[in-house]
């Protein structure tokens, strides 16, 4: 049986990629195409755009004139006419003068913009296109970005302050709409352009190859260091501790990077952040200091991953004040907690920041008042104070104060009865609970032995429980999912603040079904989306959604993952002290389920080891494939889920797999499966709400396997029945409310099946479908495997956990230059 954590994709390679392998092989950023396409510009010619204008005017010559006219418009006007220009001509006169004095050049040169088209915001040149200033919602900014804005059509204006003074012609000439040029910019297909770049040392690829590529593509290569943008080197560079180039380099603060930032550059059209690609800083004493998301999505998830948790709850000083060695603790007060934690994704202003507000009591001291704003990863970069308050009161209303400064809204209605209102460009209260986030009370390295030593379960039910109580688990798929910020408690969520994140998310679901909206104003919707759910879940990576399989992927699939660690951070509780007193065992009777090893010569083991090897196929990573090995099989009888003799008493049953990862686990023992969060049009979430099921263990073992240096997961078996009536599917429904309601057993129809003439049967009448894989003849179907979907919870009992291995078995070595 498979519950939808990561929902499938056509391509094996498409189901298990990681975050980190997601994020090389995807542009996530604000410049990436939504899921309407965009119309071609009027003024372009198979995507480029033109070189001249209708009057035979070069790029060159327009630029040269643009310069000449900006010397003397700035000479001839104040700033303060600049702005009344802008009045005149309703554009924005407001913000510094650093930014009012290219506003109106723009205009005066090339015309008066007319408003966004999404949102009717004002445009603005940003020095590779324009950018809508305006916002879409009070979640988010508009996104809208244009090469080519239109202008309005009719003669540009000039306020009476203007007028009355003798105008320069070179200012009087643009005023004509005729007279106008375009503005030329650069071409998107040339990432390089204006830069000079040298190459260094053994690259992948040759120096000839590259020098053509960055030629092609805008820049210029340079033998020598002196006066270039960058210097390319292999990964190798940090090895061999840099090479006289690298060093001179150094010398001159040109920045060094990895032969990727010219693949990744070229692949995505447009020049890529070069401190994410850096070199040097590993070269340095000093380390890197670089913000997470610039850095190499590999280094960014190796420092998340030994990133210590800053903030694990509501009752949780954070780490940062250095207050916890002095016995610090929250200050609580008339039932009300002083702890907070903000959220805000804008992706329109290229903002993604946490903020944290507490008010510590320290015995024997003061009262203290915390406060730290930031990008996540950026800690060098954030906003910091520690103050000491004498007055208890007067620090209650200072805290106050913060909270209406941050989110807009008072703090009293907030955490007396959850009010709040998102406000535009305000931060939104990530709602923390009291317990213990389990990447912070889980069981640490350095005490998964002795935990295991003094547990008394039987040993490998204790190793099974070492693995569930472990942080590894859950840190492993927060990072695989982004969702790893050391400074917010991902993993310590409120039920209330759960439950808003899937109303956000069915709402939006149901939305995208229904809309009419087309091109850029479809775009505007997914992006108001993608910065409100970011907000909500707060994320190091936060990118626009384009289609219905990255909602899948990242959101549904997200919210499942979070959901499932909160219930397992609630059972785990707060390991960190002595583990002689066998905490293992405290947890496993929190769980409610009985866990019972299989002898490896009883009846029922050799089943699950053959059911297991007949419908298993390798996992794929890329090049490399990836068998599975039994280790061990766990015989389960979970309290909340129906007893076998229940199920047995209904009709049509099958044992099923199903894939989960290993930070899902815990929750499906202590509450059973759920079915899945939304229903959408693609595969793991096709049948809608629903549990879903495969025959083939190839289907589960996609879900199981999370990374290649975590070789271990886990699969499970259950019985479950499909009713009285099945119905068979080759394709998504539009809308499966019909099946929930009902409640009928639903088989997806995959393009392999297993051999029905070696299905057999287990405890009486419960069929097991243990054939060898072979072809369907539903060659067309978006499933590989069968799938079964069970809309009632209580026709699914939960047998066997099977522990696998998985394995290396070839490696595919791509030889060519």
């Amino acid at each position: 049986m498979k519950v939808q954590e990561r929902p499938q994709g056509e391509e094996q390679e498409h189901k298990i990629m990681t975050r980190k392998q997601k994020a090389e092989s995807k542009t996530q950023d604000s410049g990436q195409q939504s899921p309407s396409k965009k119309p071609k510009s009027e003024n372009q010619h198979n995507g480029q755009p033109h070189t001249e204008d209708e009057n035979g005017k070069t790029a060159a010559a327009a630029a040269a004139q643009f310069d000449e006219f900006c010397k003397v418009t700035k000479e001839f006007l104040s700033l303060q006419q600049m702005r009344d220009i802008l009045e005149a001509n309703a554009q924005d006169a407001s913000g510094s003068d650093d930014a009012v004095v290219p506003r109106c050049l723009d205009m005066l040169f090339y015309g008066p913009m007319e408003r966004c088209p999404v949102c009717n915001g004002l445009l603005e040149f940003t020095g590779s296109n324009y950018a809508c200033t305006g916002r879409y919602s009070e979640w988010s900014s508009c996104t809208y970005k244009i090469k080519e804005p239109p202008r309005v059509q009719g003669e540009t204006k000039l306020p009476e302050s203007v007028e009355s003074t003798n105008v320069p012609d070179v200012i009087r000439r643009t005023l004509d709409p005729k007279r106008r040029s375009p503005r030329f910019l650069a071409d998107k297909d040339k990432p390089f352009k204006g830069m000079m770049i040298s190459l260094s040392g053994r690259l992948s690829r040759t120096h000839h190859y590259w020098k053509t590529e960055i030629e092609r593509h805008g820049g210029k290569v340079s033998n020598t260091i002196p006066g270039v943008t960058c210097l390319v080197v292999s990964s190798a560079e940090r090895d061999r501790g840099g090479s006289s180039k690298v060093v001179e380099a150094m010398e001159r603060q040109i920045p060094v990077v990895r032969e990727e930032w010219l693949a990744d550059s070229i692949a995505k059209q447009e020049p890529q952040p070069l401190q994410a690609y850096d070199v040097v800083s590993d070269l340095s004493v000093g380390g890197k200091g670089i913000p997470w998301d610039k850095q190499d999505p590999t280094e960014e998830a190796l420092e998340s991953l030994t990133a210590e948790l800053k903030l694990y709850g509501k009752r949780s000083v954070y780490k940062d004040t250095m207050l916890l060695e002095q016995g610090a603790e929250i200050f609580e007060k008339d039932g009300i907690v002083y702890n907070c934690a903000f959220s805000l994704c804008d992706q329109g202003r290229e903002v993604n920041h946490y903020c944290i507000t507490q008010l510590i009591k320290v015995p024997e001291k003061h009262l203290h008042l915390y406060y730290k704003k930031g990008k996540v990863g950026d800690d060098p970069g954030a906003e910091e104070r520690l103050e000491e308050w004498e007055d208890v009161d007067r620090a209650i209303e200072e805290f106050a104060r913060l909270f209406e400064e941050i989110t807009g809204n008072e703090f009293e209605p907030w955490e007396r009865e959850k009010k709040i209102e998102k406000k535009p460009s305000k931060f939104y209260p990530i709602d923390m609970d009291d317990g213990v986030d389990v990447r912070y009370g889980g069981l640490g390295l350095r005490q998964l032995g002795v935990a295991a030593a003094h547990c008394k379960l039987e040993p490998l039910v204790a190793n099974f429980m070492k693995v569930l109580c472990s942080q590894e688990i859950y840190r492993y798929a927060l990072m695989e999912m982004g969702l790893d910020s050391p400074d917010l408690p991902m993993g310590m969520l409120s039920e209330l603040h759960l439950k808003r994140c899937e109303a956000v998310l069915l709402e939006f679901v149901e939305k995208i079904k229904s809309m009419r909206e087309t091109g850029q104003k479809a775009e505007a919707v997914w992006s108001d989306f993608s910065q409100q759910w970011f907000t909500l879940m707060h994320t190091i990576r936060p990118f626009i959604f384009r289609d219905l399989q990255e909602i899948a992927d990242h959101a549904a699939a997200g919210f499942e993952t979070v959901r499932d660690i909160n219930a397992a951070s609630r059972l785990i509780g707060d390991l960190t002290g002595a583990t002689i007193d066998d905490p293992l065992s405290d947890v496993y009777r929190k769980i409610g389920c009985t866990v019972s090893p299989l002898e490896r010569e009883s009846e029922d083991f050799k089943m699950i080891q053959n059911y297991l090897e007949s419908t298993y196929e390798p996992v794929r990573v890329g090049d490399i494939s990836y068998g599975a090995t039994l280790e061990n099989i766990f015989a389960v009888e979970p309290s909340a889920c129906p007893s076998l003799e229940e199920v047995k008493k209904l009709p049509n049953k099958m044992l099923l797999w199903c894939g989960t990862r290993s930070s899902n686990l815990m929750r499906h023992l202590h509450k059973g499966f759920l079915p899945a969060v939304c229903s959408l049009p693609v595969p793991g979430y096709m049948f809608g709400k629903a549990i879903v099921c495969s025959d083939a263990a190839a289907e589960a073992a996609r879900y199981g396997f999370t990374a290649v240096d975590r070789p271990e997961g886990f699969l499970v078996l259950a019985v479950a029945s499909l009713g009285e009536e099945v119905t068979e599917l080759k394709q998504p429904l539009e809308d499966t409310k019909t099946l929930e309601e009902k409640k009928h057993g639903v088989k997806g129809l995959g393009r392999k099946k297993t051999d029905e003439k070696e299905h057999k049967t287990w405890k009486d009448e419960i069929k097991v479908p243990c054939g060898r894989l072979i072809p369907s003849g539903h060659k067309e179907s978006p499933l590989e495997y069968n799938e079964y979907a069970v809309y009632d919870p209580k026709q699914v009992r939960i047998m066997f956990i099977v522990g696998v291995k998985y394995e290396e078995k070839d490696v595919v070595y791509d030889t060519a230059e």
